[in-house]
């Protein structure tokens, strides 16, 4: 990249932390380059982006957020304020799915909710790396210290309610806790359906969330031993401020909404911008969302991660999709065209 473009993204945002050997380029489309732009729902597009912009800070955005709530047409909202960028970095594009959990729980323990969610314990937040997860599961390290939120029914549920960050605990008398992530234990994640495979168990094209939920299930002891291969360990929080019909907090601390809000890597994708994504495979889909969440595994400026919703449905949805096309990020004109060479401008 050139040393002048280089500075603009710094001062953009994105892909500022690109690795040194990344060549990230820059590509403005016309509208009419977007695949099924015309037939998108706008409107829905548009109420995801009111949700999180009045958080956006520059003044070129706050006046795109207040001018939006006084539009009659969103489709003409999006073409005349803002351009569609190509941001591309080299990295093929992948497009993934994520959920929000929904898992069996109660307020205290009995013989069907042994396996506890635990708040954050004081000496966590103070140290770089803590106990791991063994550690956390088979000593006393957190027993009788009130930090348990709930206990739920299914150990699978509940480690993958941490690879997801967040969700509902449905209580037998019917009402639903949310739960939101507030720290880790600093250990590395370490893939379990990676150490399936190096056992020789499953081919790596057979594991998935599901898959890996199944053999834990069926192998209780091996099962629970096979969780343990990842020392890293999610503390929750309680969240009581989010009404039950909107969706989680998402790294704005905003509710993201189901098939509207993608996870992106902020470095690339300033986070509240419109995101067009073109997915290819088995389901396609072209449609306006909103840079509204991050995630760890989320690295690269055509790297998405799709909120498909709560419960179990929308977490079958979400692990078979591993798809790829492109994604646009809409970004009001002036910053669209300071990303341009010279040349090009």
């Amino acid at each position: 990249m050139q040393a002048g473009l280089r500075a603009i993204s710094l001062a953009l945002g994105l892909c500022a932390m690109a690795p040194v050997q990344a060549e990230v380029s820059y590509k403005i489309a016309d509208f009419g380059d977007l695949q099924g732009w015309a037939q998108d729902d706008h409107a829905a597009a548009l109420a995801a982006f009111q949700e999180t912009c009045p958080d956006l800070d520059e003044p070129d955005w706050q006046s795109l957020c207040a001018i939006s709530a006084n539009i009659d047409d969103p489709r003409a909202f999006f073409q005349l304020f803002f351009r569609p960028v190509l941001i591309e970095d080299g990295a093929r594009p992948l497009f993934t799915g994520y959920f929000e959990p929904e898992l069996n729980g109660a307020l205290r323990p009995d013989s069907r909710y042994r396996f506890p969610l635990y708040k954050m314990p004081p000496e966590a937040r103070s140290a770089a790396s803590w106990l791991s997860r063994r550690e956390i599961e088979t000593t006393d390290a957190l027993v009788g210290r009130g930090l348990e939120i709930a206990w739920v029914d299914d150990p699978a549920d509940l480690f993958f309610l941490q690879v997801q960050g967040s969700g509902r605990i449905r209580l037998p008398d019917g009402r639903s806790l949310r739960v939101g992530y507030q720290g880790a234990n600093g250990h590395q994640y370490r893939s379990v359906g990676t150490e399936l495979v190096r056992r020789g168990i499953f081919d790596a094209h057979q594991v998935s969330a599901q898959v890996i939920k199944n053999w834990v299930r069926r192998n209780p002891i091996d099962g629970l031993e096979l969780l343990r291969h990842n020392p890293s360990y999610v503390f929750f929080s309680e969240i009581g401020d989010v009404p039950a019909h909107k969706g989680p907090l998402g790294a704005m601390n905003r509710s993201v909404t189901t098939l509207r809000s993608v996870a992106v890597d902020p470095r690339c994708v300033p986070l509240g911008a419109p995101v067009w994504l073109e997915k290819a495979g088995e389901t396609p889909m072209n449609r306006l969302m909103v840079a509204q969440d991050t995630g760890s595994a989320i690295k690269g400026a055509q790297r998405a991660d799709i909120f498909f919703g709560t419960g179990d449905e929308a977490g079958r949805q979400a692990g078979r999709l591993r798809d790829g096309s492109r994604k646009y990020v809409l970004l009001p004109i002036q910053r669209a065209y300071a990303l341009l060479p010279e040349a090009q401008q």
